[in-house]
């Protein structure tokens, strides 16, 4: 593992693209910390974001991964760059005739799949620690170590997303539309959901619920939106007659639906790699 892994790094190392995505990446997730400098201070109107409570523990795991979340797409563009250059530098048909098999190629960039996902959730996992140590208003060690699946959830959303990229990477050969094509299935994902609700089943809720089950939706649905959660937006949102009902927890079945859609996509990489002529 760790030989294929200094192989993919070297290339890496190599890419003048993908370092700079890579310390843009991980520079957005630190700026998670600017939030807490966030201020309004005009005449009676005082806010302190960081006073709002989305510091505090525990639910500073559940925001932060959410926001981290988002800024996935730019380690989803080191991905696919990395295959597509693969096939522009003719690296890949040199590492097959160095000795490397097609297997053991699939799986050095799946390790580098999970290798950015592990090193993403540590990251994210000190950055929140550092930020709750200062800002939350509770301490308790029972309290800090409540709802750590959320960095579970964080870290499987990461490698199955980026297995999905390194699938298109392969499929498609160029790193712009295998983003297209990410896009593409998200708007398909929609419209499979409208035709379900509209004309086959005729029921949104057992629409949704198909839904679910297709890879970016089960994704998605890892780590559910924090926002309403918050206090001072459930204040509000009584004050004006309007109950939140949401599941925030995280679900160990759509922990096993990424998983599976993560294996299908690493054996469907193989399977183009080991069937097509290079």
């Amino acid at each position: 593992m760790f030989r294929l892994l200094t192989i993919e790094f070297h290339k890496l190392k190599h890419n003048r693209a993908s370092k700079v995505l890579s310390i843009i990446y991980f520079a957005l997730l630190t700026s998670i910390a600017l939030i807490a400098a966030i201020k309004f201070d005009v005449g009676p109107i005082k806010f302190h974001l960081a006073e709002q409570g989305i510091f505090n523990f525990p639910y500073i795991w559940h925001f932060n991964t959410y926001v981290a979340a988002i800024f996935k797409f730019f380690l989803l563009l080191v991905i696919v760059s990395m295959m597509a250059n693969e096939y522009s530098y003719k690296t890949l048909k040199q590492n097959l005739i160095d000795g490397l098999s097609k297997k053991e190629f699939i799986l050095s960039k799946f390790y580098t799949v999970v290798a950015f996902a592990f090193v993403s959730m540590v990251f994210v996992f000190v950055t929140s620690l550092i930020l709750g140590l200062i800002y939350s208003d509770f301490n308790e060690l029972s309290i800090i170590l409540s709802d750590l699946d959320y960095l579970l959830a964080f870290f499987v959303k990461l490698v199955g997303f980026f297995s999905f990229g390194l699938f298109l990477g392969i499929l498609i050969k160029r790193s712009a539309f295998a983003v297209g094509a990410m896009i593409v299935w998200y708007c398909i994902e929609w419209l499979i959901y409208g035709i379900l609700g509209w004309k086959v089943v005729e029921n949104w809720d057992t629409a949704q619920s198909i839904k679910n089950l297709l890879p970016l939706e089960a994704m998605q649905n890892l780590i559910i939106e924090p926002g309403s959660r918050l206090g001072a937006v459930k204040s509000i949102a009584n004050q004006i007659g309007t109950e939140f009902s949401k599941d925030y927890s995280v679900s160990f079945s759509n922990i096993i639906i990424v998983s599976i859609w993560t294996a299908i996509f690493i054996y469907l990489s193989y399977f183009l790699l080991k069937k097509r002529d290079l």
